[in-house]
């Protein structure tokens, strides 16, 4: 299966949000929803990013009513609210939401700052929180689901890594407490821990110089980075019905990681 194929549709008459959708894994899972189907609402901060996002989901869709884009900054809660104020005003429901909006840096642990600290935990965790709260309630009447951003810093030590590790171990536990909170009410939520994925996030990262490469080896995949399509892939399984008995779940995306 690829994300052309026209004989997949599982998201047909649905409406997906995609955040972080300017680039990378989410913009990958924008495209790949878009490919199946799904109508679509897509945010970042970066606005240029996602008015070329925009444009390609657009022009698979056919429909340029069929896909919006809000800029928004998750991190803050105004711009949260107003996301969700357009999109239901566009779409009138929500069937599906990926949270992949994410940020990381790295520090000598003893030597991370707060502003950094407080920077990373505010989009990776707080912001993710602050969509799926706006999420629910709509979510809860359409008998939806989320699909959120964990890591494999979810699921073992990430040296040098600390703020990001705290970040996604708290999404990963966010996941699987709504999941058991909303079970009864028809709402799914499972998460994504992709590996070492080739992104420009990844590729931008800036190591202190202290670190010791045999212990960052342990977070290497056995081969090559991923690429965000093999993310989306998964995404795409886990926010469609081939996954409906699936819950508080992650799904591994990793290429085989040693740690």
């Amino acid at each position: 299966m690829t994300i052309s194929d026209p004989g997949v549709r599982r998201f047909n008459g649905k409406v997906a949000l995609v955040t972080g959708a300017a680039n990378g894994i989410g913009a990958a899972c924008a495209r790949r929803l878009a490919a199946e189907g799904s109508r679509l609402a897509l945010s970042d901060v970066d606005e240029d990013g996602l008015a070329k996002v925009l444009a390609d989901v657009r022009t698979t869709l056919g429909d340029e009513q069929a896909a919006i884009a809000v800029p928004c900054d998750i991190s803050a809660e105004a711009d949260v609210k107003s996301l969700f104020a357009q999109l239901i005003a566009h779409h009138e429901r929500l069937d599906v939401v990926v949270n992949m909006a994410g940020i990381i840096g790295t520090a000598n642990s003893h030597e991370e700052t707060l502003e950094q600290w407080n920077r990373i935990i505010g989009v990776n965790l707080t912001g993710l929180f602050l969509v799926c709260r706006e999420a629910i309630p709509h979510l809860v009447e359409t008998k939806g689901n989320i699909v959120n951003a964990a890591s494999t810093a979810s699921l073992s030590g990430h040296p040098w890594f600390t703020a990001y590790g705290a970040s996604k171990g708290g999404v990963l536990m966010l996941t699987k407490s709504l999941a058991m909170e909303y079970a009864k009410r028809g709402m799914r939520v499972n998460a994504v821990a992709p590996g070492g994925i080739t992104t420009n996030m990844t590729s931008d990262v800036a190591l202190p110089s202290e670190v010791d490469y045999e212990i960052l080896a342990r977070m290497t995949p056995l081969g090559d980075f991923g690429m965000p399509e093999t993310v989306a892939d998964a995404v795409a399984f886990l926010a469609s019905d081939d996954a409906r008995y699936v819950n508080g779940e992650y799904l591994r995306v990793d290429g085989a990681t040693l740690a």
